[in-house]
């Protein structure tokens, strides 16, 4: 049997350590999360979505991950000002993942969004974000933290516990919510840790913290992984 492919866009690295000009990267504890799945990671090219229709491209795979990155421009969600924290905002990459977003979720195929990813579906469905949640004692950046789980969703489902230790890295957070996408998961302070969206046509769950960190180690991060793989699989 050949391994679901499993897209995940790409994202633009001004450096790298073996290359001499910019390039497109996909973090290496991703890539293996979903290869120990049993799925087969695919990087995908970041590029206009109008001139090469992403509907088209996502057609040949069995599920997405849409990953972390930079921020999206706060113009995307329709904020006037742009706060001094915002980094690493690609118009290019904004766009594609905006996109895969959209069609992913129109077409059912399986989809799990992660930190950015999650950001990037609020937004591709209507919702903003929180430019920056305040610094040091309100953002969730380079730190772990307990995050609480609903139960009965697909994100409890997935990883078979109610609260499990995350690896956040984000400044930002989902605010006013996008069409149809539920809460599934909070930290303590009430910042959105987890979305689904009511009535999807295939499985979907978005995560605001990195999975991929720690999933060689604790098994119900690597469970959000397994889900995925599964349900691609399932829909071949």
């Amino acid at each position: 049997m050949t391994r679901p492919l499993i897209a995940i866009p790409a994202r633009f690295s001004a450096t790298t350590s073996a290359l001499r000009f910019a390039a497109e990267v996909s973090a290496r504890a991703l890539v293996e999360a979903v290869w120990r799945s049993g799925g087969e990671p695919v990087a995908i090219h970041p590029s206009d979505p109008v001139a090469t229709g992403v509907a088209a491209r996502l057609a040949r795979f069995d599920g997405v991950l849409l990953p972390g990155g930079g921020d999206l421009a706060p113009h995307r969600y329709g904020a006037a000002d742009t706060h001094r924290s915002v980094y690493d905002v690609d118009d290019l990459q904004d766009v594609f993942d905006l996109e895969v977003a959209r069609r992913a979720l129109d077409s059912g195929l399986p989809l799990l969004a992660i930190c950015r990813g999650l950001q990037a579906v609020n937004v591709a469905l209507g919702g903003t974000l929180e430019q920056d949640m305040g610094g040091p004692g309100r953002e969730h950046r380079h730190v772990v933290h307990p995050v609480f789980l609903r139960r009965g969703t697909l994100l409890e489902q997935a990883v078979g516990v109610a609260q499990v230790e995350a690896s956040c890295h984000h400044h930002q957070r989902a605010e006013r919510l996008g069409e149809r996408l539920t809460i599934t998961a909070r930290a303590a302070d009430g910042t959105v840790e987890g979305l689904e969206l009511s009535g999807a046509r295939g499985w979907f769950t978005a995560v605001q913290w990195h999975p991929e960190d720690t999933a060689h180690l604790d098994p119900a991060q690597q469970a959000l992984f397994d889900a995925l793989v599964r349900a691609a699989d399932d829909g071949r």
